[in-house]
């Protein structure tokens, strides 16, 4: 799958760079060779950054590996990953981690969740008969990931308080709706192709209670102020990232365990981690910048919107496609599509809203997919992508039709 993914990125730009160059555009061909150095150097950026933010969180982990806690997450939820991962033994270690990377993803931290996530992808890597074929728990596991669940979207705030919204929390429920029907489809995706019984009791009896939860804390946040809901979302997070180490340090302490000889140990696997990123980063970043250089992604958008102005339906929401486009691909160039939609068309606009929810809403799927595959050495994705751009998909077209109904 990634071999054929990887192929058709180079193709597509090549047959839409020779459209723009028979067209008259002449300098398309050395955009794409500038893109492909371009991505090369921030491969090597991004490597540099995950090397200090791997080393840091999966050497807090050690110490939290160490006190049990870990250990003790796996137990409590042995019996639903039981169900939904049953090639991975009860209590192992990798569940627990799972069910940290999950929660710190919900709360926004994406400094502690990335490390978190690498390091249970390694975890289920040791049980892996295959070590180049992904398992069907790894697939899992990428999936809810590159789903994009989050229940304080801070970032979106700032960028539209920044652009002089009225009200820079007005997406805030579109958000966490959008993003529940991403999530809910990547796992329907993932139970459909492996055959995974989700109505069985012992699932229900997990994930009814967890739904029950989410929505009573949705109805509590859709009751605060937009002062109050923006302070609260910074003071979660910030309280959750510090109160999280603070906790695994305590927790070692209390075990008498050396958390400082923990924490080197764990250092030093963060920094192995991390060194073997480079080739992937570098194979899929440089791939989906020649993509976007050669103006692939721009033909894609003008036949969508000739389509829809065919079909006699309302436009409005193709102006924000941009944004929906490049993110499965690159969160920082779909940040700057976000903030010159804002721009051109208003912060508070109908394709603004619309591209602020989808940016709050999804991942850079094929990113996600470089890095947690790579990290392991995974060469055969299987239907790992599919099932993740499923999700992709659905939370776009969540974000336009929540759009449609919160703002018309």
């Amino acid at each position: 799958m990634l071999n054929g993914l990887w192929l058709g990125f180079f193709v597509a730009a090549a047959v839409a760079a020779l459209v723009r160059w028979i067209g008259g555009d002449a300098g398309v061909f050395a955009a794409m060779v500038e893109s492909l150095f371009a991505m090369a150097r921030l491969s090597v950026e991004v490597m540099l950054l995950l090397f200090g933010t791997l080393t840091l969180w999966l050497g807090f982990l050690r110490i939290a590996e160490a006190a049990g806690l870990v250990a003790l997450l796996a137990r409590a939820l042995g019996p639903l990953f039981a169900r939904l991962m049953p090639q991975v033994p009860r209590g192992h270690p990798s569940l627990g981690l799972i069910t940290l990377n999950f929660a710190a993803n919900a709360l926004g931290l994406d400094n502690a969740a990335t490390p978190i996530g690498l390091k249970a992808m390694r975890e289920l890597q040791a049980l892996n008969p295959r070590p180049e074929e992904a398992t069907n728990a790894q697939i899992l596991f990428l999936v809810l990931n590159a789903s994009s669940l989050t229940l304080l979207p801070v970032t979106i705030f700032v960028y539209r308080a920044q652009q002089g919204a009225a009200d820079p929390t007005l997406v805030f429920l579109p958000i966490l709706l959008a993003t529940t029907a991403s999530t809910v489809a990547g796992l329907l995706a993932v139970a459909l192709v492996q055959r995974l019984r989700l109505w069985e009791p012992v699932v229900l009896a997990y994930l009814l209670p967890a739904a029950l939860a989410l929505g009573g804390f949705l109805a509590l946040l859709a009751s605060l102020g937009a002062g109050a809901l923006a302070s609260l979302s910074s003071v979660l997070g910030n309280l959750a990232l510090f109160g999280l180490i603070l906790l695994f340090l305590l927790l070692g302490a209390w075990r008498r365990v050396g958390v400082y000889e923990r924490f080197i140990e764990g250092a030093r696997e963060g920094f192995d981690v991390a060194k073997n990123l480079l080739p992937y980063l570098v194979a899929m970043l440089c791939a989906i910048g020649v993509l976007r250089a050669s103006g692939a992604l721009d033909f894609l958008l003008g036949g969508i919107r000739w389509a829809v102005s065919h079909a006699g339906w309302d436009t409005r929401f193709v102006d924000a496609l941009p944004t929906a486009l490049v993110k499965p691909f690159s969160g920082s160039a779909a940040r700057a599509l976000l903030i010159e939609t804002m721009q051109s068309k208003g912060v508070d606009s109908f394709p603004a809203l619309v591209a602020a929810t989808i940016q709050g809403s999804t991942e850079t799927t094929f990113y996600v997919l470089a890095v947690y595959f790579g990290a392991v050495g995974i060469q055969r994705a299987r239907h790992a992508v599919g099932c993740a751009l499923a999700a992709e998909f659905a939370g776009v077209v969540a974000a336009i039709g929540v759009c449609y109904w919160f703002f018309g």
